[in-house]
Protein backbone atom coordinates (compact mmCIF):
# COMPACT_ATOMS: atom_id res chain seq x y z
CA UNK A 1 0.00 0.00 0.00
CA UNK A 2 1.41 3.52 -0.83
CA UNK A 3 2.49 5.45 2.40
CA UNK A 4 -0.29 8.16 1.39
CA UNK A 5 -4.25 7.19 0.41
CA UNK A 6 -6.08 9.61 -2.08
CA UNK A 7 -9.51 9.74 -0.77
CA UNK A 8 -12.73 10.87 -2.45
CA UNK A 9 -15.85 11.18 -0.33
CA UNK A 10 -19.41 12.05 -2.52
CA UNK A 11 -21.79 13.42 -0.61
CA UNK A 12 -22.77 16.29 1.10
CA UNK A 13 -25.17 15.31 4.06
CA UNK A 14 -24.51 14.25 7.46
CA UNK A 15 -23.03 11.09 6.97
CA UNK A 16 -20.72 12.38 3.93
CA UNK A 17 -19.82 15.19 6.73
CA UNK A 18 -19.17 12.81 9.64
CA UNK A 19 -16.97 10.59 7.15
CA UNK A 20 -14.80 13.57 6.04
CA UNK A 21 -14.21 14.23 9.64
CA UNK A 22 -13.37 10.34 10.50
CA UNK A 23 -10.55 10.66 7.81
CA UNK A 24 -9.56 13.87 8.78
CA UNK A 25 -9.16 12.73 12.71
CA UNK A 26 -7.10 9.85 11.89
CA UNK A 27 -3.24 10.58 11.52
CA UNK A 28 -2.53 8.18 8.40
CA UNK A 29 -1.12 10.72 5.79
CA UNK A 30 -3.64 11.04 2.92
CA UNK A 31 -5.43 13.92 0.83
CA UNK A 32 -9.22 13.82 0.94
CA UNK A 33 -11.29 15.13 -1.96
CA UNK A 34 -15.30 16.01 -0.94
CA UNK A 35 -17.60 16.15 -3.57
CA UNK A 36 -20.30 18.28 -2.93
CA UNK A 37 -23.63 18.96 -5.06
CA UNK A 38 -23.84 22.68 -4.70
CA UNK A 39 -20.96 25.45 -5.13
CA UNK A 40 -23.11 27.29 -2.87
CA UNK A 41 -21.78 24.70 -0.16
CA UNK A 42 -18.43 24.96 -1.43
CA UNK A 43 -17.75 28.26 -0.94
CA UNK A 44 -19.12 28.74 2.87
CA UNK A 45 -16.77 25.51 3.27
CA UNK A 46 -13.76 27.70 2.01
CA UNK A 47 -15.25 30.47 4.24
CA UNK A 48 -16.62 29.35 7.09
CA UNK A 49 -14.65 26.03 7.34
CA UNK A 50 -17.83 23.70 8.20
CA UNK A 51 -20.81 23.03 6.22
CA UNK A 52 -23.92 25.09 6.86
CA UNK A 53 -26.39 22.72 6.23
CA UNK A 54 -25.11 19.30 7.80
CA UNK A 55 -23.11 19.21 11.37
CA UNK A 56 -22.03 22.66 11.05
CA UNK A 57 -20.33 22.66 14.35
CA UNK A 58 -17.64 20.26 13.22
CA UNK A 59 -14.65 22.58 12.20
CA UNK A 60 -12.84 21.21 9.09
CA UNK A 61 -8.78 22.06 8.05
CA UNK A 62 -9.10 22.52 4.49
CA UNK A 63 -5.36 21.58 4.20
CA UNK A 64 -5.64 18.25 3.11
CA UNK A 65 -8.80 19.00 1.79
CA UNK A 66 -10.07 19.16 -1.88
CA UNK A 67 -13.29 20.65 -2.63
CA UNK A 68 -15.17 19.85 -5.70
CA UNK A 69 -18.56 19.50 -7.76
CA UNK A 70 -17.23 17.99 -10.94
CA UNK A 71 -17.65 14.38 -9.74
CA UNK A 72 -15.31 12.72 -12.93
CA UNK A 73 -12.88 14.99 -11.68
CA UNK A 74 -13.19 13.78 -8.02
CA UNK A 75 -13.38 9.74 -8.48
CA UNK A 76 -10.67 10.05 -10.33
CA UNK A 77 -8.35 12.03 -8.18
CA UNK A 78 -8.64 9.23 -5.70
CA UNK A 79 -7.37 5.23 -5.00
CA UNK A 80 -10.96 4.91 -2.80
CA UNK A 81 -14.46 6.74 -3.19
CA UNK A 82 -16.55 6.67 -0.93
CA UNK A 83 -20.21 7.06 -1.55
CA UNK A 84 -21.97 8.60 0.82
CA UNK A 85 -25.55 9.57 -1.00
CA UNK A 86 -29.13 8.70 -0.41
CA UNK A 87 -29.97 5.79 -2.43
CA UNK A 88 -32.55 7.46 -4.71
CA UNK A 89 -30.10 10.23 -6.05
CA UNK A 90 -26.74 8.22 -6.59
CA UNK A 91 -27.39 7.33 -10.56
CA UNK A 92 -28.01 10.57 -11.55
CA UNK A 93 -24.91 11.98 -9.48
CA UNK A 94 -22.86 9.39 -11.52
CA UNK A 95 -24.65 9.11 -14.88
CA UNK A 96 -21.59 10.85 -16.88
CA UNK A 97 -19.25 8.56 -15.11
CA UNK A 98 -17.91 5.07 -17.58
CA UNK A 99 -16.33 2.00 -16.28
CA UNK A 100 -13.15 3.25 -17.30
CA UNK A 101 -13.20 5.67 -14.52
CA UNK A 102 -13.38 3.08 -11.84
CA UNK A 103 -10.88 0.82 -12.69
CA UNK A 104 -8.35 -0.38 -9.89
CA UNK A 105 -10.54 1.84 -7.77
CA UNK A 106 -11.81 0.50 -4.21
CA UNK A 107 -15.47 1.83 -4.10
CA UNK A 108 -16.60 2.10 -0.41
CA UNK A 109 -20.34 2.40 -0.10
CA UNK A 110 -21.43 4.23 2.86
CA UNK A 111 -25.13 4.37 1.22
CA UNK A 112 -27.83 2.37 3.25
CA UNK A 113 -30.18 1.83 0.61
CA UNK A 114 -31.53 0.24 -2.62
CA UNK A 115 -31.01 2.21 -5.95
CA UNK A 116 -34.78 2.56 -6.74
CA UNK A 117 -34.02 3.10 -10.50
CA UNK A 118 -32.70 -0.88 -10.94
CA UNK A 119 -33.91 -2.12 -7.39
CA UNK A 120 -30.16 -3.43 -7.06
CA UNK A 121 -28.50 -2.85 -3.52
CA UNK A 122 -25.29 -0.23 -4.37
CA UNK A 123 -22.57 -3.58 -4.94
CA UNK A 124 -24.88 -4.97 -7.62
CA UNK A 125 -25.59 -1.50 -8.99
CA UNK A 126 -22.41 -0.61 -9.53
CA UNK A 127 -21.08 -4.13 -10.68
CA UNK A 128 -24.35 -3.84 -13.62
CA UNK A 129 -23.46 -0.22 -14.40
CA UNK A 130 -19.94 -0.08 -14.35
CA UNK A 131 -18.24 -3.41 -14.17
CA UNK A 132 -16.94 -2.43 -10.68
CA UNK A 133 -15.97 -6.02 -9.18
CA UNK A 134 -16.88 -7.52 -5.86
CA UNK A 135 -13.08 -7.19 -5.12
CA UNK A 136 -13.29 -3.50 -5.55
CA UNK A 137 -15.70 -2.95 -3.28
CA UNK A 138 -16.06 -2.23 0.52
CA UNK A 139 -19.75 -1.59 2.29
CA UNK A 140 -19.30 0.81 5.60
CA UNK A 141 -21.81 -0.69 8.16
CA UNK A 142 -22.89 0.70 11.82
CA UNK A 143 -23.83 1.13 14.30
CA UNK A 144 -22.92 5.28 14.08
CA UNK A 145 -24.81 7.74 13.66
CA UNK A 146 -23.08 11.32 12.12
CA UNK A 147 -23.96 13.57 15.29
CA UNK A 148 -22.54 11.35 17.49
CA UNK A 149 -19.84 11.57 15.15
CA UNK A 150 -19.44 14.73 15.53
CA UNK A 151 -19.63 15.22 19.69
CA UNK A 152 -16.51 12.29 19.08
CA UNK A 153 -18.73 9.42 21.13
CA UNK A 154 -16.99 6.39 20.76
CA UNK A 155 -18.28 4.60 17.53
CA UNK A 156 -17.41 1.51 15.95
CA UNK A 157 -17.88 0.65 11.98
CA UNK A 158 -17.61 -2.48 10.39
CA UNK A 159 -15.80 -2.83 7.10
CA UNK A 160 -17.18 -5.62 4.80
CA UNK A 161 -14.99 -6.29 1.83
CA UNK A 162 -15.86 -8.54 -1.39
CA UNK A 163 -11.94 -8.84 -0.58
CA UNK A 164 -10.06 -8.79 3.09
CA UNK A 165 -7.57 -6.35 1.42
CA UNK A 166 -10.60 -3.91 0.39
CA UNK A 167 -11.68 -4.06 3.94
CA UNK A 168 -8.73 -2.99 5.48
CA UNK A 169 -7.67 -0.34 3.22
CA UNK A 170 -10.87 1.56 4.33
CA UNK A 171 -10.47 0.26 7.83
CA UNK A 172 -7.06 1.49 8.29
CA UNK A 173 -8.08 5.34 7.35
CA UNK A 174 -11.25 4.88 9.38
CA UNK A 175 -9.79 4.06 12.62
CA UNK A 176 -9.10 7.39 14.78
CA UNK A 177 -9.63 8.25 18.79
CA UNK A 178 -13.44 7.76 18.74
CA UNK A 179 -13.94 5.12 16.13
CA UNK A 180 -12.74 1.82 16.25
CA UNK A 181 -13.03 -0.93 13.09
CA UNK A 182 -14.41 -4.18 12.50
CA UNK A 183 -13.70 -6.16 9.67
CA UNK A 184 -16.36 -8.49 8.05
CA UNK A 185 -16.39 -10.62 4.74
CA UNK A 186 -20.14 -10.60 4.76
CA UNK A 187 -20.78 -7.97 2.32
CA UNK A 188 -23.97 -8.83 0.58
CA UNK A 189 -25.74 -9.66 3.83
CA UNK A 190 -24.54 -6.25 5.62
CA UNK A 191 -25.57 -4.42 2.98
CA UNK A 192 -29.07 -6.27 2.60
CA UNK A 193 -29.06 -5.64 6.39
CA UNK A 194 -28.56 -1.87 6.65
CA UNK A 195 -31.21 -1.21 3.71
CA UNK A 196 -33.51 -3.92 6.17
CA UNK A 197 -32.63 -1.78 9.53
CA UNK A 198 -34.28 1.51 8.06
CA UNK A 199 -37.52 -0.15 7.18
CA UNK A 200 -37.79 -1.79 10.51
CA UNK A 201 -36.33 1.50 12.07
CA UNK A 202 -39.90 2.95 10.20
CA UNK A 203 -41.96 0.16 11.49
CA UNK A 204 -40.64 0.98 14.78
CA UNK A 205 -41.65 4.50 14.70
CA UNK A 206 -44.94 3.73 13.29
CA UNK A 207 -45.81 1.74 16.18
CA UNK A 208 -44.53 4.37 18.96
CA UNK A 209 -46.34 7.20 16.66
CA UNK A 210 -49.05 4.52 17.00
CA UNK A 211 -48.57 4.76 20.85
CA UNK A 212 -47.60 0.87 21.57
CA UNK A 213 -44.86 0.92 24.27
CA UNK A 214 -41.34 -0.28 25.18
CA UNK A 215 -42.47 -3.70 25.78
CA UNK A 216 -43.73 -4.03 22.35
CA UNK A 217 -41.24 -2.30 20.52
CA UNK A 218 -38.43 -5.00 21.92
CA UNK A 219 -40.91 -7.67 20.56
CA UNK A 220 -40.58 -5.97 17.12
CA UNK A 221 -37.30 -5.55 17.20
CA UNK A 222 -36.42 -9.48 18.22
CA UNK A 223 -38.80 -10.40 15.41
CA UNK A 224 -37.12 -7.86 12.89
CA UNK A 225 -33.96 -9.22 13.40
CA UNK A 226 -34.84 -12.85 12.65
CA UNK A 227 -36.63 -11.73 9.79
CA UNK A 228 -33.92 -9.98 8.94
CA UNK A 229 -32.05 -13.42 8.70
CA UNK A 230 -34.48 -14.98 7.11
CA UNK A 231 -33.95 -12.94 3.77
CA UNK A 232 -30.13 -12.48 3.93
CA UNK A 233 -29.81 -16.17 4.48
CA UNK A 234 -31.95 -16.87 1.28
CA UNK A 235 -29.91 -14.27 -1.29
CA UNK A 236 -26.73 -15.49 0.51
CA UNK A 237 -26.78 -18.39 2.60
CA UNK A 238 -23.47 -18.49 4.21
CA UNK A 239 -23.12 -19.31 8.36
CA UNK A 240 -23.16 -15.28 9.70
CA UNK A 241 -23.88 -14.58 13.49
CA UNK A 242 -26.72 -11.93 12.73
CA UNK A 243 -26.57 -10.77 16.86
CA UNK A 244 -23.00 -9.12 15.70
CA UNK A 245 -22.90 -5.14 15.57
CA UNK A 246 -23.23 -4.45 11.96
CA UNK A 247 -26.52 -6.18 12.03
CA UNK A 248 -28.48 -6.32 15.44
CA UNK A 249 -26.26 -3.37 16.57
CA UNK A 250 -27.68 -1.17 13.90
CA UNK A 251 -30.75 -2.36 13.60
CA UNK A 252 -31.18 -1.41 17.51
CA UNK A 253 -29.76 1.66 17.17
CA UNK A 254 -31.40 2.83 14.11
CA UNK A 255 -34.80 1.43 15.57
CA UNK A 256 -34.29 3.25 19.59
CA UNK A 257 -32.11 6.61 18.67
CA UNK A 258 -33.62 9.80 18.49
CA UNK A 259 -31.11 10.28 16.00
CA UNK A 260 -32.84 8.16 13.82
CA UNK A 261 -34.60 9.97 11.01
CA UNK A 262 -36.28 6.71 10.20
CA UNK A 263 -37.79 6.18 13.22
CA UNK A 264 -38.57 10.20 13.14
CA UNK A 265 -40.02 9.35 9.65
CA UNK A 266 -42.52 6.58 10.73
CA UNK A 267 -43.77 8.50 13.77
CA UNK A 268 -44.89 10.64 12.47
CA UNK A 269 -46.80 8.24 9.58
CA UNK A 270 -48.08 6.74 12.81
CA UNK A 271 -49.51 9.63 14.06
CA UNK A 272 -51.24 10.56 11.09
CA UNK A 273 -49.21 12.60 8.79
CA UNK A 274 -48.96 11.82 4.90
CA UNK A 275 -46.07 10.96 3.31
CA UNK A 276 -45.79 13.86 1.60
CA UNK A 277 -46.12 16.37 4.66
CA UNK A 278 -44.05 13.91 6.94
CA UNK A 279 -40.99 14.52 3.98
CA UNK A 280 -41.48 18.11 3.93
CA UNK A 281 -41.27 18.70 7.61
CA UNK A 282 -38.34 16.43 7.97
CA UNK A 283 -36.21 18.32 5.06
CA UNK A 284 -34.26 15.21 5.07
CA UNK A 285 -34.09 11.49 3.49
CA UNK A 286 -35.42 8.71 4.99
CA UNK A 287 -33.89 5.36 3.48
CA UNK A 288 -36.57 2.98 4.53
CA UNK A 289 -39.37 5.34 2.38
CA UNK A 290 -37.58 3.73 -0.94
CA UNK A 291 -36.35 1.06 0.88
CA UNK A 292 -39.57 -0.61 1.29
CA UNK A 293 -40.80 -0.30 -1.58
CA UNK A 294 -37.84 -1.68 -3.55
CA UNK A 295 -37.57 -4.13 -0.53
CA UNK A 296 -41.28 -4.91 -1.21
CA UNK A 297 -40.18 -6.18 -5.11
CA UNK A 298 -37.24 -7.70 -4.52
CA UNK A 299 -39.11 -10.20 -2.70
CA UNK A 300 -41.09 -11.21 -5.24
CA UNK A 301 -38.06 -12.99 -6.39
CA UNK A 302 -37.17 -14.59 -3.09
CA UNK A 303 -40.63 -15.40 -1.73
CA UNK A 304 -39.20 -14.93 1.87
CA UNK A 305 -41.89 -14.36 4.97
CA UNK A 306 -41.56 -10.89 5.63
CA UNK A 307 -44.92 -9.91 7.82
CA UNK A 308 -43.12 -6.55 8.85
CA UNK A 309 -41.23 -5.45 5.97
CA UNK A 310 -44.75 -5.83 4.12
CA UNK A 311 -46.86 -3.96 6.39
CA UNK A 312 -44.54 -1.15 6.13
CA UNK A 313 -44.74 -1.25 2.25
CA UNK A 314 -48.86 -1.36 2.60
CA UNK A 315 -48.71 1.14 5.16
CA UNK A 316 -46.20 3.76 2.55
CA UNK A 317 -47.34 2.85 -1.18
CA UNK A 318 -51.05 1.40 -0.50
CA UNK A 319 -52.27 3.92 2.01
CA UNK A 320 -53.41 1.51 4.57
CA UNK A 321 -54.43 1.95 7.79
CA UNK A 322 -51.19 2.14 10.29
CA UNK A 323 -52.87 0.98 13.04
CA UNK A 324 -54.65 -1.83 10.82
CA UNK A 325 -51.44 -3.03 9.73
CA UNK A 326 -50.17 -3.14 12.75
CA UNK A 327 -52.57 -4.98 14.62
CA UNK A 328 -52.63 -7.64 11.92
CA UNK A 329 -48.67 -8.38 12.68
CA UNK A 330 -49.22 -8.08 16.03
CA UNK A 331 -51.24 -11.58 15.86
CA UNK A 332 -47.99 -13.53 14.88
CA UNK A 333 -44.90 -11.79 16.96
CA UNK A 334 -43.73 -14.10 19.57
Amino acid sequence: MNNQQNITVIGGGSWATALVKILCDNKLPKKITWWLRKEETIVHLKKFKHNPNYLSDVEFDLKNITLTKDVIKAIKSSDIIVLAVPSAFLHDILKGCTSAIFKNKTIVSAIKGVVPQYNLVVADYLKKQFGVTEKQQAVIAGPCHAEEVALERLSYLTLCGGSKQAAEAIAMNLKCIYIKTNINVDMVGAEYGAVLKNVYALASGICHGLGYGDNFQAVLVANAIREMKRFIDVVKPIHRDVKESAYLGDLLVTAYSLYSRNRMFGTMIGKGFSVKVAQLEMNMIAEGYYASKCMFEINKVYKVDMPIMTAVYKILYQKKSPSVEIKNITENLN
